[in-house]
This record gives C-alpha cells, sequence and structure tokens, in this order.
C-alpha cells in the first residue's frame, strides 16, 4: 500500500511510514499491513534488521477519524496484530523518531530494540484524555522501566514530553540532530547486520521472555476481552482451580 514504503539494503529492511500529510497517522489497514510487514521480514533470511521512521516531519500517531470508524471488536484487532507481530519478532527492531509520536507512536516504540530520536521529537500517551487505556501493552512496560511515579507523570496525565526528557526516562537510545537521525540509525543497523544473526536473535529472545510471558497469561487475556467488551475486568476468572 502507498501508505507503507519498504525496501530492502543488503541486510537492513527499512520501512517508512508514508503519510506525511496526515502526520503518518496510522490506519486500521496500516496497522494489518505493517503487522504482515513484519512476520514477512521475520522469514526472510536475507533480512537481518529493520529500520522503521516516518515520513516528512513526523513519526507516527492513531489516525482518531479511522479509529472512530473501525473501533476494535471482537478477536483480533488491527492493533493487536500489529503488537502481536512486535512482541514475536525476534530480529533487531530499531526506530528513527523526527517529530510527533503521538498515541501508538509512542507505545510502538517500546517494543523496538534502538530508538533513536531526532532533536525536535515529541512524544504522548494521551489516551487517559481521550478516555481510553493505554494500548501497546504500555502500562506494564512503561511502570517497568522507569517505575511508578514517573509512569503517572506520561499516562494518568497524558502529558506531552521531549527528546531530552525522553533520555533522560531512558525511553530512547540516544538525541541526535535530526539532520544526523537516518544516518545514525542507519549506521546501528548495519552494525547489527554484521554480527552472528543466530546469537543476536537468541540474546533478544531471552531479554524479552519475561514480556512475552505475561502478555500471554490468563489475567493479560481477561483484560483485553474486558476492554473489548466494555467492562470491568473480572480477575477471578482467570484463576485456576487447584489440583485435587
Amino acid at each position: 500500500m502507498d501508505d507503507i514504503v519498504t525496501e530492502r539494503a543488503e541486510s537492513v529492511f527499512r520501512i517508512q511510514l508514508n503519510r506525511p500529510k496526515k502526520r503518518n497517522a496510522m490506519t486500521s489497514g496500516m496497522y494489518v499491513a505493517l503487522a504482515d510487514i513484519l512476520k514477512n521480514a521475520a522469514r526472510d533470511e536475507l533480512t537481518r534488521v529493520v529500520l522503521w521512521y516516518g515520513a516528512g516531519d513526523s513519526f507516527a500517531g492513531n489516525d482518531i477519524e479511522d479509529f472512530l470508524k473501525n473501533p476494535p471488536g471482537p478477536g483480533e484487532s488491527p492493533q493487536a496484530q500489529l503488537m502481536k507481530a512486535l512482541i514475536e519478532f525476534e530480529k533487531p527492531l530499531i526506530a528513527a523518531v523526527q517529530g510527533a509520536a503521538v498515541g501508538g507512536g509512542t507505545t510502538m516504540l517500546l517494543h523496538c530494540d534502538f530508538v533513536y530520536a531526532g532533536e525536535s521529537a515529541k512524544f504522548q500517551m494521551p489516551f487517559i484524555n481521550l478516555a481510553l487505556v493505554p494500548e501497546f501493552g504500555s502500562s506494564s512496560i512503561v511502570p517497568s522501566r522507569i517505575g511508578h511515579l514517573r509512569s503517572a507523570e506520561l499516562i494518568l496525565l497524558g502529558s506531552p514530553y521531549n527528546a531530552k526528557r525522553a533520555a533522560e526516562l531512558g525511553l530512547v537510545t540516544q538525541v541526535v540532530p535530526d539532520q544526523d537521525l537516518l544516518s545514525t540509525a542507519t549506521a546501528t543497523a548495519q552494525m547489527l547486520a554484521a554480527k552472528p544473526a543466530g546469537a543476536l536473535q537468541a540474546s533478544k529472545r531471552l531479554m524479552k521472555q519475561p514480556f512475552r510471558e505475561q502478555v500471554r497469561s490468563a489475567d493479560a487475556k481477561e483484560a483485553l476481552t474486558a476492554f473489548l467488551e466494555k467492562r470491568k475486568p473480572d480477575f477471578t476468572r482467570s484463576i485456576k482451580a487447584p489440583a485435587t
């Protein structure tokens, strides 16, 4: 689709979100397409690293108009399909962020192994302001990385923050001038591509194992089901009866 442009330069597979006039806002179709792209990249033996960035002066966000027209329903929503693809993606994933990264544009970054931010980068998880809860596992990942109090500032207030603050919180790898952003991310991608692929993927798999186990738990399934059914979670449903 025209909204996503891909190319592979030797072992580095590049994904560009290509809706610059809409600040690269993600539609349901783009979530599904991106999930499929990652699944294919995972199977492609020639691809060792994926580099992800946005066209124009923004990284990504949610297309609110599209979301209202196509709200998540029973089964795997487009957002859930992408989250699953990100969780299961075992090759290094690098993001280069310039300009706005709002909503899903921020929470998707939590599943990347390297996040380079241009000095113009602006991040926000405004879900609370829309009467929504955070997506892409961010309500679990963010507190585990930066602690409860700092997470409350970002999630419960929904406050925006700049690249410098993201670096202070440990949510980006490095802040660089906008003009050096893509070259810096590409240099890291090339270094990773030159390393032993099997050891690289095994190391990433071990690093992410605790989170994978959590999102596959019965409690996580009940929380997601309750969200889709617009009800309060009942975690007693996920308690297994004691063995007799």
